[in-house]
């Protein structure tokens, strides 16, 4: 039965075929991230690496995309297959294709025409202006497509229950950057430094578009994922449907470009040393964040198929049960990188001024993650289940009225070094807020039942 891991399999069996290949996933993307900080590093150029985080927020500001089409259509696609509506899936998943190929073209663009003073605003200056603009060639101008679409064809064929194919078409790419990576940066053999991570990461993006687009063409009578021309179309119900959940999936990710660039202009003042160093911090940092992103982003499927086909006792035990794995598994990896912060920093680049600053940027980043795994578990069930304004209130809360202020508040007390602890700031009060949410919408759902028995 195809839809049998959404309706009989056991909930940590269910819970566990679609997260672990989701994790994988997520976690090689973390490791060719790693792999760029690694071998960039290997350079011992601060400039180099600077140049690499100072890009950082126009390649997030890629998943302001995805998350719009890709989360959108994807809860769209399983709500569909759990009422049995395939005429919708297909016209969701055509529509969220074509449209995130249109975004990456018009992204490609503007950021092309506009890169002077793109760079200025991220933070460059005439030392890392030129190290960055070379990776963003490659990397934005040549790679917004490719990198679009790679992660939207992940989400379209993960709505269908396809958690291992997604995966391996997400890792396929992953893993050939990270050996691209060593090839192309140093000096023994092409020498391009930050330019060659640009590269490398350019043609793993194809390599894993192509291979979605092979997959769909051989499963094109038994898939549920249609990217026909024919099924593209502009139906007021598709795009609420897809807009509802995935506009404020989207506005959540331009609020963290907006917090990244942020983030990096009040360091970039400090030195590239300092900004290499947050560069480093914030991509080990990155490790546990993404295993959590992958459990909520796994279970999204389970929990809109049984959401729509009313198995609301089934939905509840999914979250629940992911719940309690990702915040235990990140509070002790949170713990880890407290005590181990200097000899983890000191891995990806020993520089003993990037190490003094990396070990307490880490310090204060990991303290926010076991109140991060609470939100993005909330997050991904509001998108699943179709709550987008709640989904858009936690953004704001996140970003505007929580890290934003403090980032300004803690760099003016605590210069440069306040700038970590942000993060914990607001995450310890949406992770509150996530679970009065979620209680609340355990409740309500519950009255429902009782009225249908009634």
């Amino acid at each position: 039965m195809k839809n049998a891991v959404f309706e009989t399999t056991a909930i940590p069996k269910a819970v566990a075929t679609l997260c672990i290949p989701t994790i994988i996933s997520s976690l090689v993307m973390v490791l060719y991230n790693l792999a760029d900080t690694y071998f960039v590093g290997m350079l011992n150029d601060p400039v180099q690496n600077a140049a690499v985080t100072l890009a950082g927020p126009v390649l997030l500001a890629f998943n302001a995309i995805n998350n719009l089409f890709g989360v959108g259509s994807s809860s769209m696609m399983s709500r569909a297959l759990g009422r049995k509506d395939y005429k919708t899936v297909y016209k969701s998943s055509a529509f969220g294709f074509y449209c995130a190929l249109f975004c990456g073209i018009i992204f490609s663009v503007v950021c092309s025409v506009g890169k002077m003073p793109l760079l200025r605003m991220l933070g460059a200056d005439s030392v890392t202006m030129d190290a960055t603009g070379a990776y963003m060639m490659w990397t934005v101008t040549c790679g917004a497509v490719p990198a679009i679409l790679n992660v939207v064809l992940a989400y379209l064929v993960r709505s269908e229950g396809a958690a291992l194919h997604a995966s391996i078409g997400t890792m396929s790419g992953c893993l050939l950057n990270i050996v691209l990576d060593p090839l192309f940066i140093l000096p023994q053999f092409l020498n391009m430094g930050a330019a060659g991570a640009g590269l490398a990461t350019f043609i793993s993006n194809c390599v894993a578009c192509l291979y979605f687009l092979i997959l769909l063409y051989v499963k094109r009578k038994s898939t549920y994922v249609c990217i026909r021309p024919d099924k593209f179309g502009f139906s007021p119900y598709i795009i609420l449907g897809i807009c509802t959940v995935g506009i404020p999936a989207s506005i959540q990710n331009l609020l963290n470009v907006t917090g990244m660039t942020i983030l990096n202009n009040f360091t970039s003042s400090f030195g590239a040393d300092a900004v290499a160093a947050m560069g480093i911090t914030q991509k080990i940092n990155m490790v546990p964040m993404y295993i959590c992103m992958g459990i909520s982003q796994g279970i999204m499927p389970l929990v809109s198929y049984n959401y729509a086909s009313g198995n609301h006792r089934r939905m509840k035990s999914a979250i629940v049960f992911s719940g309690s794995v990702s915040v235990g598994f990140i509070t002790a990896a949170a713990l880890f990188y407290y005590a181990g912060a200097g000899s983890v920093v000191r891995f990806f680049m020993d520089n003993e001024v990037i190490i003094e600053y990396g070990t307490r940027f880490l310090r204060g980043f990991c303290l926010g993650l076991p109140f991060l795994c609470m939100d993005f578990l909330a997050v991904g069930v509001f998108q699943a289940v179709g709550m987008g304004r709640e989904a858009l209130i936690f953004a704001l809360m996140r970003k505007v009225a929580l890290e934003i202020p403090a980032l300004y508040i803690l760099n003016h007390f605590f210069p440069l070094y306040g700038l970590a602890y942000a993060q914990f700031c607001a995450e310890f009060v949406l992770a509150a807020a996530a679970v009065i949410v979620l209680m609340r919408l355990f409740s309500k759902l519950n009255r429902q039942k009782s009225d249908d028995f009634e």
